[in-house]
């Protein structure tokens, strides 16, 4: 759930195939990379990615606006976990291929990362809006 942007939508585990993360068919489905760490891990970071539609209806199409401080809540057989959103990025896509090992990074404190596509041109993205969270302390 991120409420500043009134999505609350369903999660569900996806793959990496031929290490490119393809999110859920639907646009108002969220895919968490099954291959790292869970939301709510003490360790690696939790990827979660969504669909942004030019013409809007992506779970994810104003992903880039939130701001530090804004509520990220994910919901999982657990309870809700919170977080707080410490950061967000956009990358051109070779930029974020370049970082991807220090973006994806499954080593260090639990954190929960958001990317969705951004930089629509008419034809293409050129662009991945990545947003930084962390766990609230509870």
């Amino acid at each position: 759930m991120v409420p500043t942007l009134g999505v609350d939508a369903p999660v569900i585990g996806i793959s990496a195939t031929d290490g490119v993360l393809v999110p859920p068919g639907d646009p108002q489905t969220l895919g968490w990379w099954s291959g790292g760490a869970p939301p709510g891990a003490r360790e690696g970071g939790a990827l979660i990615t969504g669909h942004t539609v030019s013409t809007g209806g992506g779970a994810f199409d104003d992903l880039e606006t939130l701001e530090p401080g804004a509520e990220v809540s994910v919901r999982t057989s657990a309870g809700v976990i919170d977080y707080e959103v410490t950061g967000v990025t956009i990358y051109r896509k070779a930029s974020l291929a370049r970082d991807a090992a220090t973006v994806f990074s499954q080593s260090g404190p639990g954190r929960l990362v958001l990317i969705t596509c951004e930089d629509w041109t008419g034809e293409i993205y050129l662009s991945n809006a990545v947003v930084f969270a962390e766990p609230v302390a509870g």
